[in-house]
């Protein structure tokens, strides 16, 4: 599926949906809009895929609470945004809300999807969110989507608490989610925006056979000393103004980073 090394996906952040605590009457139309000017601008400036998300449904729901109108909504905009745009897409829905991602990827042709706690556990503003990949294995062969949808699985993820499976070591999770048949495993830092160590994502991918992505911190001031290391990102603030997630949509910033990878691509 990534015909290309590294494999760049920008971050497509839906604003509030639908049942969403911040959600505004009659702004539907608005969040598709927005969406699709987002994932546009992320085509228009090289980006290899795009990753849409309800970013903004803050505070979280953890995955059995989340509400069918978050699904029917997430399904709404990623169609759109399929449409409007040539390059791959996957679906991402918080918190860890995987069997919801892939009823949705499945629904709009995605490609894969993102889940935060494939295997072991954390703790999260939400609470206590637990591995969910024997459901989603489950789900994705009921659906007859083995050969669609490809799962991207988080490791100690970010912007959450991982005491309670602090005594296993970085490398032994990423070998629990690849025994759990995860499709590619995701190193972050330890919050939005923020990167990993090098010397830790190097030792993810010496452990294991499935591809390894960076999802958290990656800027275009960092990169180089993690390319050698990653089969792809996710990249979602540092493409905004003053890398801050919540901001709009900075053409030069992702202009600049895929300069970059392209550099390393032609050198390679």
């Amino acid at each position: 599926m990534f015909d290309k090394k590294p494999f760049v996906i920008g971050m497509v952040h839906c604003r509030p949906l639908p049942g969403s605590e911040k959600y505004e009457k009659g702004s539907f139309k608005n969040v598709i809009k927005k969406a699709i000017e987002e994932a546009k601008i992320l085509e228009d400036n090289g980006i290899d895929g795009i990753q849409i998300e309800n970013m903004w449904d803050r505070p979280y729901r953890k995955g059995k609470d989340i509400g069918y109108e978050t699904v029917a909504s997430l399904a709404v905009v990623a169609n759109e945004v399929k449409h409007a745009v040539n390059v791959p897409i996957g679906i991402n829905c918080h918190l860890n809300g995987g069997l919801q991602a892939l009823a949705v990827a499945v629904a709009v042709e995605a490609q894969w999807i993102r889940v935060f706690a494939w295997v072991n556990a954390y703790i999260s503003n939400a609470g206590l969110i637990e591995g969910i990949a024997s459901d989603v294995l489950r789900y994705r062969k009921i659906l007859q989507a083995d050969d669609q949808v490809k799962i991207l699985a988080d490791i100690k993820v970010k912007h959450g608490s991982h005491f309670i499976v602090n005594d296993r070591s970085l490398v032994e999770h990423a070998k629990d989610a690849e025994e759990y048949l995860a499709d590619a495993i995701i190193v972050t830092g330890s919050e939005t925006g923020s990167a990993p160590s090098s010397d830790e994502v190097k030792q993810v991918k010496e452990a294991v056979k499935v591809p390894v992505f960076i999802g958290s911190g990656l800027t275009a001031e960092n990169v180089c000393q993690f390319l050698p290391y990653i089969d792809g990102c996710i990249v979602g603030s540092y493409f905004k103004r003053d890398g801050k997630w919540y901001n709009e949509m900075d053409p030069s910033r992702v202009r600049n980073f895929m300069k970059i990878i392209n550099e390393f691509r032609k050198n390679s």
